[in-house]
């Protein structure tokens, strides 16, 4: 569980990083519908309901509880420049214990793809999962005709690990995916328990 009452801001050079909020519906529904075409070969069906508010404001409640029970990190990526929304990860699954591990998503809408601003954005994401939340393994996993996704995890340190097979629907069909993960330097090998 993470402190309650405390907001979560990460900042980086261009970026905020930030939970979604209510206010926020305009411009992520229209970020997510001008992209779709760009968006919809790398994720799952989207339900009938995707762009509604009210299925946002579930994803709202949602990430409040979830970073609240310490069981995810949902965050926004916000231009500091203008304060436009330009997509989203979420630091899911997080595992406690012997594992100490989470697994990333992320999209970005199609006019900001390309920019380096995943990429500041995810490596801002793994310094806080491995500094803050003390999480020692961080996963991702993306189609393995997604060169640019590929791409970003490598530049962000993520190594490739192998193949899962029907790893998840992906725009009505079971794809395999390739999985890459990110270690904490200070946690490889042995912990010194035991």
């Amino acid at each position: 569980m993470w402190p309650q009452g405390r907001k979560l801001r990460l900042e980086t050079e261009r970026l905020t990083l930030r939970l979604p909020q209510h206010a926020d519906y305009l411009a992520w529904s229209g970020l997510r519908r001008d992209s779709e075409g760009f968006l919809q070969p790398w994720e799952p069906t989207w339900a009938e309901d995707h762009l509604s508010r009210r299925a946002f404001t579930n994803r709202v409640y949602w990430a409040s509880r979830a970073r609240r029970n310490g069981t995810a990190l949902p965050v926004f990526l916000i231009r500091r420049s203008d304060q436009q929304l330009l997509g989203a990860i979420t630091l899911d699954n997080i595992r406690r214990g012997p594992a100490q591990a989470g697994t990333l998503g992320y999209w970005i809408g199609q006019p900001f793809a390309r920019q380096g601003f995943m990429r500041e954005a995810l490596e801002a994401v793994v310094h806080h999962a491995f500094t803050r939340l003390d999480l020692s393994r961080l996963e991702a996993a993306c189609l393995p005709e997604n060169a640019a996704s590929r791409g970003v995890l490598e530049k962000c340190g993520f190594k490739y690990e192998g193949v899962a097979q029907s790893y998840l629907q992906i725009n009505g069909r079971w794809r395999n995916h390739v999985l890459y993960a990110n270690l904490r330097n200070d946690r490889r090998g042995r912990t010194g328990i035991g």
